[in-house]
């Protein structure tokens, strides 16, 4: 249920006309309206009030001249271009309002009651004065003649078998005789003029007729079909009144009942039966409903009344009633309400405060032109005319306060005495100050309107009366339609017919109207008109919005969306919903028309916290100021109260900004929003008033719920990211724990404000840390029950116990109060848990007799604490040792035992041996040798070093055991062969040569390592040129061939992979199009496309027979890794062979270009002893192996995978083959991983390798 708006209200006064008005009829092309008296037609333009036309009657002989005559239908044809009017003698007549034109297409003897045309004007119906129902085609022909008064049904009369007659029903006190009663009707009402009333459905196949039936004298609704069929006749229904409309678009039938105290509206289906009804507000006999008249789009009923004579000893008071609902404390649908206000006059509108901290007091616009203000707070007396609703009675208390009539404005009209006032003189109404309000009145002579700005007259009395000043009027060209205002900015937006959009500058002193102009300087003006407009600030811009009564949303002149079907600013939001049934919400801080055309459009996935999904048909009726309600309205007309996740989380950062921790807790914890939002909205604010937090809950409850929501992630950051970037900073110190700073920060502040009070939340403040702290929450409890005699609001040890137990699980609470080495405690706790004594009580008489520090390494080493075990077994003096060794080798805690004894003690290096001799089980030879060194243990550290193969460390070990020269020189031999399995030639020689005295042995292992220089060094420092013949140059010669073989290999592989990679490339690209329609190649040249369609069929084939591959997930580790090794194979026609040619060159030119230092020392040595030949021709081939690799590059690492994924497929040159092709090459791309090979491996031209004295 909605209130309606008055757009615009038009009076006839003064038309220069004869007659009394009787009927009328809109003409709406021409914007006219046809009215018929008792002389004639009369065609008037209602804006200015002409007479455009005037058709006499009398003069015609159609109509007497007594006056005693009557028009009794008027219908525009517009095919027809003429007027079809009826008169009560039974005269049809056809008019040209251009021409003047009559003729008369029909005559009916008997008179006619009723003309009624189908909506599609093609069929015409006429009651007669005998009682019977005519109807004709659009050119007059008749069709049929029925009686308007059947003893039939219908068609569709109902079919019963007897179930659930009235025979057959219980009746209560009535007794049986009642289902044997004869029903009475009752007759007509005594207004009823008994003529018939016709109505049609909005399809034109059904019209319904209203008549009294002259058996019973009661009406009877008849419903008939376009074939002139009946269909249904309806129910008996008492006090049936006259008026009657179907409604357009639907199936119901609306009427009216009078009933013993109350008059309603009431409802009939096609069949005849009743389907609901509404009272209307007044009383019996009051008023009579002389018609009613549905809208267009079928969703607004009007009910035309008039006012009843009454006798003038009368007592009953006429009062108009307003509804109220206060959403904050009560939501109740319509018609039920909060409460009602009573007023003298029928209400035109009513208007809430402008501010938002008055936002429930109201003022009403009557028919009077009075506006009565109505204030809500504490009032002296208690209003008569404001009466509980829905929420009063019953003894219940109330407890919100109701609103009392402060005063009534008078609002001055020019010539209120000389005639009578219009009562729907002003429209749009706004309250938008204490004592200031606007309203719009229209010229009744043009297309103008004016906006009046009243003021509180100053009054000396306290009177219920008061006055409004006109303080000023401006006129607008054009009708306005709409008015809103922004209560921030105190703007005021005008709408016009046309859709321009007008700025009042109501606080101005020229009081002066403008165009309302874009962030682009240009006025704004809506393409359609526009049902409801609000102001709201966009991106820092004021802008205003408009809805279309075809949901279509407009801010400024952009259309944003075009599927909204209600929308509501508040604050910085934009609420809106949609034809897509969900609720949408746009801060509109940052905003701009972009971003709120890209959320609004259908493409669009909002976030969780900015949509919600509602009902179907539902609309916002408002927002709750100060608060989180969305009020919501079903098609059915129940009302909803939604949440929306983005007001709510919006208050509540409002809340938490201005401290007002109570509120936003309660708002979290009825909403279900993480409570870690407190601390993470603002961390730094929140630890700075941790104990304003913790007065302002002032519950245990409450604050031991909040700790068992802590956790360390950052809401703000997941769950409620806050619509712009924040800028709040963290807290001081980031490497801290979040729970653990918050736990101890309002443990501190519990203590400061009352310990006892807060026991049970500073337990648990322990327990929810980060690593618990049970030990020192049960000493807390454990002090407790030795305390001193109880002060208020303590806790008692037993109740914090069981609250413990109910955080911790109760086994490892006892293992934790064992832990304290209190048996006082242990006992107290295991009394409380479900442990059988028999089980604790003699361990604990079993430590009780135990040495303190034996006592304690028992308790550790039970509770499995083994690093505080071995500190208190070490205590426990040196024959408690070997016990102690045993469980540090069992529970590995070396490191941690050496602590506990000093370096030169036995202990210390039996620990440490122990120590080495785990490493050597680990195969850690070289920090063995360490610790083993470390103690004093040197023949143990030789021998872990000679494992590892560190000389150096074997070599000061050796010298720690004082071996003679011989047993040295052995140890450097053996040192020398480790360290030549180990490639590490250099280190060989060194020891050969300082401790094995062998510089000849030395000067091998130099040269078997390829070190020239350092041999011939050895050979001239031991005076040894005869070495230089004999091993020195015979090594150099042969190590030159070696090289040229290596590189002839190089080059006889790179040629060999080059050439067949740009092979199964060109095969690649012939076997593609063969591969389109899966048939298998044929000429001479099929073995070779057989082989190279596997590498484009690969992928297929896996997808194809992936039930075939199922095993390859049950492979061993060793498989998988043969498997890997084998996915780039070599073999011609595998799979992926070119990419296998790819890595194979890529490992060519990657060790050739690490053969650069190599040939560089060598061409040297060649060059010292004349051997330029051998030089050169190594020097020659090395270089021409270079270019080669450098030319073929380019050649052989054409595209990247990237680009080669990046080849457009489609365009003008493309074909259907190319394109299959395209995605085929798609399909068969190369892993990820091996994308590196599509790299050209790197060669290095600055490395200066080549010897110049060679050239």
């Amino acid at each position: 249920m909605r209130n309606l708006k008055l757009l615009r209200s038009l009076e006839f006064r003064d038309i220069q006309a004869q007659g009394k008005p009787r009927c009328l009829c809109l003409r709406a092309e021409q914007a006219t309206v046809l009215i018929g008296s008792e002389h004639g037609l009369v065609e008037v333009d209602p804006v200015t009030r002409e007479v455009k036309h005037e058709i006499p009657l009398v003069a015609e002989g159609f109509l007497p001249e007594d006056g005693s005559g009557c028009i009794i239908g008027i219908q525009d044809l517009l095919d027809q271009e003429s007027v079809c009017v009826a008169t009560a003698s039974g005269d049809v007549l056809l008019c040209n309002l251009n021409t003047h034109q009559l003729e008369c297409v029909g005559s009916v003897a008997s008179g006619i009651s009723v003309m009624s045309w189908s909506p599609d004007q093609e069929l015409l119906l006429l009651a007669t004065g005998q009682q019977t129902l005519i109807m004709m085609t659009k050119d007059f022909e008749p069709i049929m003649e029925q009686q308007i008064h059947q003893d039939d049904f219908g068609e569709s009369k109902f079919i019963t078998v007897g179930w659930g007659r009235k025979e057959t029903q219980f009746h209560g006190s009535e007794g049986r005789q009642a289902a044997f009663q004869m029903q009475m009707h009752e007759s007509a009402l005594p207004w009823d003029d008994h003529s018939p009333q016709v109505t049609w459905r909005g399809d034109g196949q059904f019209f319904a007729v209203s008549v009294v039936c002259p058996e019973t004298g009661a009406r009877k609704v008849r419903v008939w079909s376009r074939e002139f069929a009946l269909q249904s006749t309806s129910e008996p229904v008492a006090g049936l009144g006259p008026a009657l409309a179907w409604k357009p678009s639907g199936s119901l039938i609306a009427s009216t009942q009078d009933k013993p105290n109350q008059q309603d509206v009431v409802f009939f289906e096609k069949n005849g039966l009743l389907h609901g009804q509404f009272t209307l507000p007044f009383f019996k006999d009051e008023v009579k409903v002389n018609g009613l008249f549905w809208n267009a789009d079928s969703t607004v009923l009007a009910v035309w009344l008039e006012e009843l004579q009454r006798e003038e000893n009368s007592s009953l008071k006429t009062y108009d009633r307003v509804l109220v609902t206060v959403f904050r404390q009560s939501v109740v649908p319509p018609p039920m309400c909060t409460y009602r206000l009573q007023l003298p006059h029928s209400v035109n509108q009513v208007m809430f405060s402008a501010r938002p901290e008055k936002s429930n007091d109201l003022a009403v616009l009557d028919a009077s032109n009075q506006i009565s203000v109505y204030k809500c707070g504490d009032s002296p007396s208690i209003d008569c005319t404001v009466k509980l609703g829905a929420v009063g009675g019953n003894g219940f208390k109330i407890s919100l306060r109701t609103p009392h009539l402060d005063k009534r404005y008078k609002i001055p009209i020019e010539d209120s005495e000389a005639e009578e006032v219009n009562p729907l003189k002003f429209s749009l109404l706004a309250w938008v100050q204490e004592d200031v309000f606007l309203a719009v009145s229209h010229s009744q002579s043009g297309p103008q309107s004016a906006i009046h700005h009243l003021t509180v007259a100053p009054s000396e009395t306290d009177d219920k009366q008061g006055q409004l000043n006109i303080s000023s009027s401006v006129t607008v060209d054009g009708v306005i339609i709409s008015l809103c205002c922004n209560p921030k900015t105190k703007s005021v937006a005008l709408q016009v017919a046309g859709g321009q959009i007008f700025k009042y500058l109501w606080e101005s002193p020229s009081l002066a109207v403008e165009p309302w102009k874009n962030p682009g300087g240009l006025p704004v003006r809506f393409p359609y008109p526009c049902t409801q407009t609000e102001l709201a600030m966009v991106g820092g811009e004021e802008c205003i919005l408009g809805l279309t009564d075809r949901c279509r949303f407009f801010i400024n002149d952009t259309e944003v969306a075009s599927n909204i079907t209600s929308f509501a600013v508040y604050d910085e939001f934009l609420l809106v919903t949609t034809h897509s049934h969900t609720c949408q919400c746009f801060c509109l801080r940052d905003a701009s028309l972009k971003t709120l055309q890209a959320g609004l459009s259908s493409s669009h996935v909002p976030n969780g916290e900015s949509l919600r999904k509602v009902e179907r048909g539902s609309r916002i009726v408002t927002v709750v100021p100060q608060d989180t309600k969305l009020i919501l309205q079903m098609p059915r007309g129940n009302l909803e109260v939604v949440h929306h996740r983005a007001l709510v989380l919006a208050q509540i950062r409002k809340w938490l900004d201005k401290l007002m921790f109570k509120e936003a807790f309660e708002c979290m914890r009825k909403l279900r929003i993480n409570l870690n939002l407190i601390h993470d909205h603002n961390p730094k604010v929140f630890l700075e008033n941790v104990e304003t937090f913790i007065r302002q809950i002032d519950s245990v409850n409450h604050i031991n719920l909040f700790f068992t929501e802590l956790k360390e992630e950052d809401v703000t950051k997941t769950m409620y990211p806050p619509p712009v970037p924040s800028t709040v900073p963290l807290s001081s110190d980031p490497d801290e724990k979040k729970v653990d700073l918050i736990c101890d920060a309002m443990r501190a502040a519990m203590e400061n404000i009352n310990p006892h009070k807060y026991c049970l939340s500073i337990l648990t403040s322990h327990v929810k840390k980060t690593t618990p702290e049970l030990e020192i929450a049960l000493q807390k409890v454990h002090k407790l029950q030795g305390s001193a005699p109880p002060v208020p609001d303590t806790v008692s040890a037993e109740e914090a116990l069981k609250y413990l137990l109910l955080l911790v699980d109760v086994n490892e609470l006892y293992d934790h109060s064992l832990g304290t080495y209190d048996f006082d405690l242990v006992l107290m706790v295991a009394e409380k848990s479900q442990k059988d004594p028999k089980e604790y009580l003699p361990f604990l008489n079993t430590l009780k007799k135990m040495e303190m520090n034996y006592q304690r390494f028992t308790i550790d080493k039970h509770l499995k604490r083994y690093e505080k075990a071995i500190g208190h077994l070490s205590k426990c003096g040196p024959e408690y040792f070997p016990e102690c060794l045993n469980l540090i080798k069992d529970k590995n805690l070396y490191n941690e035992a050496l602590k506990l004894y000093p370096p030169n003690s036995q202990q210390y290096k039996d620990i440490s041996i122990a120590y080495g001799e785990h490493l050597l089980q680990e195969h850690l030879h070289e920090p063995a040798g360490l610790v083993f060194a470390r103690c004093g243990a040197h023949e143990k550290a030789l021998s872990a070093f000679l494992a590892c193969g560190s000389w150096q460390q074997a070599l000061c070990a050796a010298a720690q055991l004082h071996l003679t020269a011989e047993q040295l020189a052995g140890l450097g031999r053996t040192l020398a062969g480790k360290l030549v399995e180990q490639r590490k030639h250099s280190d060989a020689a060194t020891v050969l040569e300082q401790y094995a005295q062998d510089h000849e042995e030395a000067v091998l292992v130099l040269l078997e390592g390829a070190a020239w220089e350092e041999a011939l060094r050895l050979v001239h420092k031991y005076n040894r040129p005869d070495i230089i013949e004999t091993n020195i140059k015979p090594s150099i010669l042969e190590a030159q061939k070696n090289y040229m073989a290596f590189l002839d290999s190089q080059t006889a592989t790179f040629s060999r992979h080059k050439k067949r990679l740009l092979v199964v490339r060109e095969l690649k690209e012939q076997a593609q199009p063969v591969s389109l329609d899966d048939e298998a190649p044929h000429g001479p040249e099929s073995d070779l496309f057989s082989e190279t369609s596997s590498v484009m069929s690969g992928s297929n084939l896996s997808g194809r027979y992936s039930h075939s591959n199922s095993r390859i997930s049950a492979r061993s580790s060793k498989n998988r890794r043969k498997a890997e090794r084998k996915k780039h194979s070599l073999k011609e026609g595998s799979p992926l062979e070119d990419v296998a040619l790819l890595e194979a060159l890529s490992e060519v030119v990657q060790g050739t270009e690490k053969l650069k230092d190599e040939i560089c020392r060598i061409l040297k040595m060649l060059f010292l002893f004349e051997f330029d030949e051998q030089g050169r021709e190594l020097q020659k081939a090395f270089e021409d192996t270079l270019q080669l690799m450098e030319r073929s590059l380019p050649e052989i690492w054409t595209l990247t995978p990237q680009q080669s994924s990046a080849t457009p497929v489609l365009g003008p040159n493309s074909t259907a083959n190319s394109i299959m092709a395209s995605y085929q090459q798609q399909k068969t791309s190369v892993p990820v991983l091996d994308a590196e090979l599509f790299m050209p491996p790197k060669i290095n031209r600055r490395t200066q390798w080549k010897l110049s004295l060679l050239d």
